[in-house]
């Protein structure tokens, strides 16, 4: 089974990449073959519906889509929404890579000020998509988080791995 885990934030010191590495490790340690996609690390063109889609690393993004059985997403909630840098990401995918596989989310909220905005639009992008998005959701905050971005509060790091388990299970029941 091969899940592909997104960070989709772009900036160089992010909450929302030791969440997504969180995840990712989760995931290995249930034996999973993960494809991890860091919108900060392997940033993207805008997207225009033309030749950026020869891009290596939007065709890094789309090998990966065509790849993974399953996704965890995972963003920041900027303005009440999803990244750019994500929302940018989903613009060069189409749903025949999303349809009917599962999809899990989660957000990383800034001082307390939640992040429920962000799944919805995360949600809603990814419904569009075609994808199986899971019930289940989860918000982290900033001070969830070490000075070096690490997740380490452990009531958040035990939610992540029950929401990675069921993640394999609902993939496995699907049989993808």
């Amino acid at each position: 089974m091969k899940v592909m885990v997104v960070a989709g934030s772009a900036r160089e010191k992010s909450n929302t990449r030791g969440l997504a590495q969180t995840i990712k490790n989760h995931l290995e340690q249930l034996g999973v073959d993960v494809l991890f996609f860091d919108a900060g690390i392997h940033e993207l063109p805008i997207y225009k519906g033309g030749t950026e889609a020869e891009h290596p690393n939007v065709m890094q993004l789309t090998r990966y889509a065509e790849e993974a059985d399953a996704f965890f997403v995972c963003t920041p909630e900027y303005h009440s929404g999803m990244s750019g840098a994500l929302k940018n990401a989903f613009d060069f995918l189409n749903g025949d890579y999303f349809r009917g596989k599962p999809a899990m989310i989660a957000a990383v909220g800034g001082g307390g000020k939640g992040g429920i905005n962000a799944l919805n639009d995360l949600r809603t992008v990814l419904r569009a998509l075609y994808a199986f998005v899971l019930p289940e959701q989860y918000i982290t905050d900033a001070v969830c988080y070490n000075d070096r971005c690490e997740l380490v509060h452990e009531d958040s790091r035990t939610k992540l791995n029950d929401m990675a388990q069921q993640l394999v299970r609902v993939t496995e029941a699907l049989g993808k």
